[in-house]
C-alpha cells in the first residue's frame, strides 16, 4: 500500500501541479494518461454497464490475454468503487491517488493473476485511507476479496522509521501467512512506490531503497516472482549506488547502439537452426540481462563481450524435449561442463525449473542457455502468482504443477505455502523484540538455497543451506530441543555441529531429563533464526548455564585387554614359514568378519574388517595384503562401546543384561560424563561368535542405552 496520498485539492490545483511534473519529467506517460482518464471519468459521470471504464480498459486486455473465460465485470465494479472513494487524492507526484492501485493492477494483471487477486490489488487501499469499510467490501465482492484486502490493510502505512520498519514487516508475514496473494500484492504496491520515488527526498529514497534490498526483493525471490525482483532490484542500484549504476547503463547503451552485429542474436540464430534440423520445436529468445545482472556479470568477469549482455532462452512444449535440446546444443556446440545446472529434476524453493548450460559458438562467443517449457517460463517469471487461488483450482490454472486444491474439511489451506514462510511464522512468534525480529528476518532471506532432510519418523525438515543438527532439532521439537544430546545422521552418531546435507536422515536423540538444557556453544552451531532465539531466551532465563565451564574432553578410550580375540586366525603364506596373526585392535573383528591381513613389525599379521579405515590408509601406503582366514573355533573375544543418557543404575543394569546373555566381561571402562552422556566399554569373551548380535540388541534394550557398536578408530 502506498504512504503518498495527500489532502484532498481541487482539480484545477492538480492541473497546476500535473504541469509542474511535466516540466521535471519525473511521472510515466502511461501514468499521466491513466490520470487524466481517471479524471475525466469523474467529470462525465459512471461509464455505462454494458462495457468498462476507459481507465482500466488496458488492465482488462492484459487480464484477458492470460484468462481468456474471466469476468470482467467485477473488475469494473471494483474500479468505480476505488475511484469514486479515492477521489480528491492525489499522490505527491501530483497524479490522482486513483492511477496507484490501477498501476499495481495493471503489475499484477502482467504477471497473470486471476480476477480475485486484481478485484484486491484495486481495493487495497480503500479500506484504510477512504470511507469504505471491510464488511462493504465483503458485501459486494465476497469472502475472498475483503480477506486480501483486510490482510494488506493490516500492513499499516509505512513511516520507514527505524523502529516502525520491522514491526510493520512483521505485521506483514502474520497477514501473508494465510495467503500468498497478500505478499504479491504487497510486492506489486512497493514496484510502483519505486518507480515514482523521484518526488521524495534523497535521504528517505535512500531509506526506502535499503529496506526493499534486504526484504522485499529476498521475499520477491522466494515467492518466485522473477519479473518483480528484477525491476525493484535494478531501481534500487540507481538509488543506493548511482555511480555504479551510470557506468552499467553507459555500458549497455554502448553495446546496444555502436552498430556492430550482435553476437548473442548471431548465436540464437544458429542455436534455431540446430534445433529445426534435429525436428525439435522449440521457441529461441534473446533475453537482455537487467542492469544489476549486467554488473555482476562485469565484477565476475572484468571485460564484457557482445554475449555476456545477455542470454538466451529456448522454450518447449515437454518436458522431454528440454533435455533433447540440451543433448543437440552439447553435441553441436562446445557446452562448458561447470556451468550446467539442472533445475527441472531438483527444482528451487521457489518452484523454479530450467536447465542452465553454455555454449561456446564456432567464432569463440559463450552463450548462456536457458531452457524450459512454456509452463516453467510462466512459473519462472511470475512465481506464486502464477497459480492462481490457493483455495480451488482455476480452469485456466490446470496446467500448473502441483495445483492448489481445497482442504476437505473446509478450512483454509495454502499449498502454495513455501516451507520458508512457515518456518517464518513460527519464529516470528517467539522474537522478543522488534530489532530482533529484523536481524533474524534479513538473516534468513539472506540464504537462497534451502535443503530437506529427512527424519527418523519419516518426515522431512525443510532447513537453509548450511543448517547443523541443532537447526533441525529446534525445527523438528521447538522448546523440547533443549535436552538434545545428539543425533544420528545417515545411522551414526554426530555431535550436534554437524552441517547437513540435502537428503541426510537425521535422528534427533533427547535426554530424559527435561530440566537439562542447550550449552552457550551451542549458539555458535545454529544458523535458523528459530534455534538462536530459543536458545539464547533459554541462556538469558538460566544465567548460571552461561558460566558453566566447559565440559572436560573425553580421555581416548582405553581398553584393558589384552588383542587376541580368542578366535583362530590363519595367514596363507606360499613358501613362508606361518606368521603369528592377531586382530586390529582399531576394529576388533570377530566370525564371520570379513577380514583383510597386512603385516606388521616384527613379521605377524594384523586382520583388520574389510570396512575398516585403516584398510583404505594401508592400501594408500603400498602394503601388500596378506589372505588370512578364520579358523574353525568358535569363541572370541570383542570390545563394545554403549553411548547413553546418565542415570542412576545404569551400570548395573548394562552389566545385568550382559551376565544374563552368557558373556564374560574380561574388563569394563566407564568415562566420565559429558552433557548428561556417558561412554561405557566393555571387553567382553563370548562363547559363540554368532551371539554377538543378540548380544548388542539386548544392551540397546537397556533403558538410556541409545548406541551399541563395535570399536572403530584408527
Amino acid at each position: 500500500m502506498s504512504a503518498e496520498a495527500t489532502n484532498p485539492v481541487s482539480a484545477a490545483e492538480a492541473a497546476v501541479t500535473d504541469t509542474g511534473v511535466r516540466r521535471r519529467g519525473r511521472a510515466r506517460l502511461e501514468l499521466r494518461r491513466i490520470g487524466r482518464a481517471a479524471l475525466l471519468g469523474a467529470t462525465a459521470g459512471p461509464a455505462p454497464r454494458d462495457r468498462l471504464p476507459d481507465a482500466i480498459s488496458h488492465v482488462a486486455e492484459v487480464h484477458r490475454a492470460h484468462h481468456p473465460e474471466a469476468d470482467l465485470s467485477v473488475l469494473r465494479r471494483a474500479y468505480v468503487l476505488a475511484e469514486s472513494s479515492h477521489r480528491g487524492q492525489f499522490r505527491k507526484s501530483g497524479e490522482p491517488y486513483i492511477t496507484h492501485p490501477l498501476a499495481v493492477t495493471l503489475i499484477l494483471a502482467e504477471l497473470g493473476a486471476e480476477t480475485v487477486t486484481l478485484t484486491a490489488a484495486l481495493l487495497h487501499d480503500t479500506v484504510e485511507d477512504t470511507e469504505v469499510t471491510l464488511d462493504q467490501v465483503r458485501r459486494e465482492f465476497g469472502d475472498e476479496v475483503a480477506y486480501l484486502v483486510d490482510g494488506v490493510t493490516k500492513v499499516e502505512k509505512i513511516d520507514y522509521g527505524a523502529a516502525a520498519e520491522p514491526e510493520t514487516f512483521r505485521k506483514m508475514l502474520v497477514a501473508t501467512g494465510d495467503d500468498v496473494r497478500v505478499m504479491s500484492i504487497k510486492l506489486a504496491d512497493r514496484l510502483h512506490n519505486m518507480r515514482t520515488l523521484g518526488v521524495m527526498r534523497p535521504e528517505k529514497q535512500a531509506r526506502i531503497a535499503k529496506v526493499t534490498r534486504d526484504v522485499l526483493i529476498p521475499l520477491a525471490e522466494r515467492l518466485g516472482v522473477q519479473a518483480l525482483k528484477t525491476e525493484l532490484e535494478d531501481l534500487v542500484f540507481a538509488i543506493l549506488h548511482p555511480e555504479e549504476y551510470e557506468a552499467t547503463r553507459a555500458l549497455i547503451a554502448e553495446a546496444t547502439g555502436s552498430g556492430s552485429p550482435d553476437a548473442l542474436a548471431a548465436v540464437a540464430e544458429h542455436v534455431g537452426t540446430v534445433l529445426r534440423e534435429a525436428d525439435i520445436a522449440a521457441e529461441v529468445l534473446v533475453r537482455p540481462r537487467h542492469f544489476v545482472s549486467v554488473h555482476r556479470v562485469r565484477l565476475k568477469r572484468g571485460e564484457l563481450r557482445g554475449c555476456d549482455f545477455g542470454r538466451l532462452l529456448v522454450l518447449v512444449a515437454e518436458d522431454a524435449d528440454c533435455y533433447a535440446v540440451l543433448g543437440e546444443l552439447h553435441t553441436c556446440f562446445t557446452p562448458l561442463i561447470s556451468e550446467f545446472k539442472d533445475f527441472i529434476a531438483a527444482p528451487k524453493f521457489n518452484l523454479y525449473q530450467s536447465l542452465h548450460t553454455a555454449i561456446a559458438a564456432p567464432d569463440g562467443a559463450v552463450a548462456e542457455v536457458l531452457i524450459r517449457t512454456h509452463r516453467m517460463h510462466k512459473v519462472a517469471e511470475a512465481g506464486v502468482v502464477a497459480l492462481g487461488s490457493p483455495y480451488g483450482t482455476a480452469p485456466d490454472q490446470a496446467d500448473l504443477p502441483d495445483g492448489p486444491e481445497a482442504a476437505e474439511d473446509g478450512e483454509r489451506t495454502d499449498p502454495t505455502r513455501p516451507g520458508w514462510l512457515a518456518r517464518l511464522l513460527d519464529w516470528q512468534q517467539s522474537a522478543p523484540d522488534p530489532d530482533t525480529f529484523w536481524s533474524s528476518l534479513r538473516a534468513d532471506l539472506a540464504e537462497d538455497h534451502e535443503i530437506t532432510v529427512f527424519r527418523a519418523d519419516a518426515g522431512t525438515l525443510g532447513l537453509p543451506a548450511g543448517s547443523t543438527c541443532v537447526d533441525a532439532a529446534y525445527a523438528q521439537h521447538g522448546e523440547a530441543a533443549h535436552t538434545c544430546l545428539g543425533a544420528r545422521v545417515n545411522g551414526r552418531l554426530a555431535p550436534l555441529s554437524t552441517v547437513l546435507s540435502d537428503g541426510d536422515t537425521v535422528q534427533l536423540l533427547l535426554a530424559q531429563d527435561s530440566h537439562s538444557g542447550p550449552s552457550p556453544e551451542w549458539l555458535d552451531h545454529a544458523r535458523t533464526p528459530a534455534a538462536r532465539i530459543a536458545i539464547t531466551r533459554w541462556l538469558q532465563a538460566h544465567p548460571e548455564a552461561a558460566h558453566q565451564p566447559a565440559a572436560a574432553p573425553r580421555p581416548p578410550l582405553s581398553v584393558a585387554a589384552d588383542r587376541s580375540s580368542g578366535a583362530e586366525l590363519h595367514a596363507d603364506l606360499d613358501g613362508v614359514p606361518p606368521a603369528p596373526v592377531r586382530p586390529a585392535g582399531c576394529c576388533t573383528p570377530v566370525p564371520p568378519d570379513t577380514i583383510t591381513g597386512f603385516r606388521v613389525r616384527g613379521g605377524a599379521v594384523t586382520a583388520h574388517r574389510t570396512g575398516c579405515p585403516a584398510v583404505d590408509v594401508m592400501l594408500r601406503l603400498g602394503r601388500d595384503v596378506v589372505p588370512v582366514r578364520w579358523g574353525d573355533a568358535a569363541h572370541c573375544r570383542v570390545t563394545l562401546v554403549a553411548e547413553s543418557f546418565g542415570r542412576p543404575g545404569l551400570l548395573a543394569d548394562l552389566t545385568e543384561a550382559i551376565a544374563a546373555a552368557g558373556v564374560e566381561v574380561v574388563s569394563a571402562t566407564v568415562e566420565p560424563p559429558n552433557e548428561q552422556r556417558v561412554r561405557h566399554t566393555y571387553t567382553l569373551q563370548l562363547t559363540d561368535a554368532a551371539e554377538l548380535p543378540n548380544l548388542m540388541r539386548a544392551m540397546r534394550e537397556v533403558p538410556g542405552v541409545y548406541d551399541v557398536g563395535r570399536t572403530h578408530r584408527l
